[in-house]
């Protein structure tokens, strides 16, 4: 029996990468390495989105934790769909959920917290109200 981590539809939003031959490795599957880029990939549509960044003035978006558990192999050719929640929203972070799903299979699942950091102080900097609100929309 499969946990709602591991369901497509558990996930709000999603986006689709395709992979590249050079994604592969000598084992002739997708090198593991590759899953954090396509992972980044679908945070990046959330953080930067065509409204808009996420990030207040003078701040940006740094990653404090990345965790990834490997549940099946990706093969070249073909089309990656990223499923990212939202599982939490703090003060200045906020934790995602994300899974990578070929052909309808999971075969990973993450876990990331997110930190908005000031460009000056390199310290954390509160979300703004704007940023809640976008997040809470994908929140589970």
């Amino acid at each position: 029996m499969s946990e709602p981590l591991d369901e497509l539809g558990f996930y709000p939003h999603q986006v689709t990468d395709r992979l590249r031959y050079g994604d592969t490795d000598r084992q002739g599957h997708v090198n593991n390495a590759v899953f954090s880029t396509l992972l980044e990939t679908g945070r990046v549509a959330i953080l930067y989105d065509k409204a808009g960044s996420l990030a207040s003035e003078g701040c940006a978006f740094v990653i404090a934790r990345l965790e990834i558990d490997f549940r099946a192999e990706l093969n070249w050719p073909g089309e990656i769909v990223i499923g990212t929640a939202v599982a939490k929203i703090g003060r200045s972070s906020f934790d995602l959920s994300q899974a990578l799903f070929q052909d309808g299979a999971c075969a990973a699942v993450s876990r990331s917290v997110i930190v908005q950091m000031d460009e000056s102080t390199r310290r954390s900097h509160p979300l703004s109200e704007q940023s809640r609100s976008v997040l809470s929309n994908i929140l589970i």
